[in-house]
């Protein structure tokens, strides 16, 4: 009897652990490199995409290309039965609120939401940036392509619309567009706010900014490499939480950072071929993207991008200079890759709104015992719950147990002093939510 109990849990358990689902596979074969090129092609060829630039012509400028974006996502919608909620969300920015703003101006983001079935008010957000700039920040007339900064990350965002709005989530999915990055990232700072005022439960946001290059200034070409940016705590956290961190850990776990490792684990699961880098800092140094304004709100968010960057194709006006050709022209995009990028995107969007919220609260004991102790909150859609541990020092959750529909456990023979720790929840399908790090402790 109790060979068979344990043959029926272990079978349980490696079902669960290591469970793939066909959906996600086909996820990652609709995702079209042909249509991102066209989508990219049809970006750039709006001249420019300055923040500041011309919103009157049909053809030309920012205005031209946000009403083109959003009636793609209203053509999307109306193929599967106005699934999308799609409208502008907008904000003044007066001259002067930095060197960058020149004259007023309205900074339009293009939404698409796609409401989930259980929990419509929690979000994971994919963004691509619909502006673009040449040398001078503030030059808003001449050309300025910006075919894969950022034309790849908005072509990325409306393919995998297209490609999600196929299906069915518990949760809600918002495809965006945002505008004012090269300025400030005022764009994103504005929907972060109107989420705020809305009162929105943001799961996470994966900002996409240049995911089409694969040759990089210093030589090195690939196109299975790409990066993952994110933050190590929020900056919103208390001095009670930054005085626990310093006794019990948790300097590299914030929920950002469980963020990218979600998205670092199911592309190991799902998409092999690629190669994840985990980039231990909120962006590339000295920079920023439009992650950041949901970080600064507290929210979770990443930066997905390319790994091998080319200085001379960002932010350059168009022109030829000892023999090197500048600019962010099409010919340089690899839009294979930017597909695999966005079907990247895609899988962990649909993972994570096809699985159950995270426990709110998990508190971990064990102080001085040969033992790991853990209690949780219960998960409503919960089947059942992950506890994950690793090495302090690996970037990775390496090791996992699938302990069933309980909300307390113990890690026999599993020393707390020698580990991190976190919890996540499984839904019915084995789809997972992100990783919580223990935020609370009991004797």
């Amino acid at each position: 009897m109790k060979k068979l109990l344990l043959f029926t849990f272990l079978t349980s358990f490696f079902t669960i652990s290591a469970q793939t689902d066909q959906r996600i596979y086909d996820i990652i074969d609709a995702v079209s490199a042909e249509r991102i090129e066209k989508d990219v092609t049809k970006l750039a060829n709006f001249g420019t995409r300055h923040t500041l630039s011309d919103t009157v012509s049909t053809t030309r400028g920012i205005g031209a290309a946000r009403r083109w974006i959003k009636r793609e996502f209203e053509k999307t919608s109306s193929e599967c039965n106005d699934c999308l909620n799609v409208f502008f969300q907008k904000d003044l920015v007066k001259k002067g609120a930095n060197k960058r703003i020149v004259k007023d101006v309205e900074v339009v983001n293009v939404l698409a939401i796609q409401k989930g079935t259980k929990y419509p008010n929690r979000y994971i957000i994919m963004s691509g940036d619909i502006d673009s700039r040449v040398s001078d920040p503030t030059n808003f007339t001449d050309d300025s392509p910006g075919a894969n900064d950022n034309a790849s990350g908005m072509a990325g965002t409306l393919e995998a619309a297209r490609v999600l709005s196929k299906y069915q989530f518990e949760n809600s999915i918002i495809y965006m567009g945002l505008s004012g990055e090269e300025q400030g990232l005022f764009g994103g700072g504005g929907i972060a706010q109107y989420a705020k005022d809305q009162g929105w439960e943001i799961i996470g946001i994966f900002n996409n900014d240049m995911i089409g290059n694969i040759k990089g200034v210093d030589g090195t070409i690939s196109n299975v490499d790409f990066r993952i940016f994110s933050e190590p705590v929020p900056p919103t956290e208390t001095e009670e939480q930054r005085r626990a961190r310093r006794f019990y850990g948790g300097e590299v776990d914030g929920v950002s950072r469980q963020l990218a490792r979600y998205v670092h684990k199911n592309v190991k699961q799902y998409m092999p071929e690629m190669n994840p880098m985990m980039i231990y800092r909120l962006d590339r140094f000295g920079r920023g993207g439009h992650h950041r304004p949901f970080n600064d709100a507290g929210f979770p968010g990443i930066r997905i991008m390319e790994a091998h960057e080319n200085y001379t194709q960002q932010h350059q006006d168009i022109r030829v200079e000892d023999g090197i050709a500048y600019g962010d022209v099409l010919e340089h995009v690899n839009f294979e890759y930017a597909a695999k990028l966005t079907a990247v995107n895609a899988i962990n969007l649909a993972s994570i709104a096809w699985a159950p919220p995270a426990p709110e609260t998990v508190k971990i004991g064990g102080i001085v015992e040969p033992a790991a102790k853990f209690q949780w909150s219960k998960v409503d859609g919960a089947k059942g719950y992950k506890i994950y541990w690793r090495d302090t020092t690996s970037p990775t959750w390496d090791h996992s147990r699938y302990v069933g529909d309980v909300t307390e456990f113990v890690l026999d023979g599993i020393v707390i002093d020698n580990y991190f720790f976190g919890v996540s929840a499984v839904g019915e399908d084995g789809f997972e939510s992100p990783v919580v790090f223990p935020n609370g402790i009991f004797r």
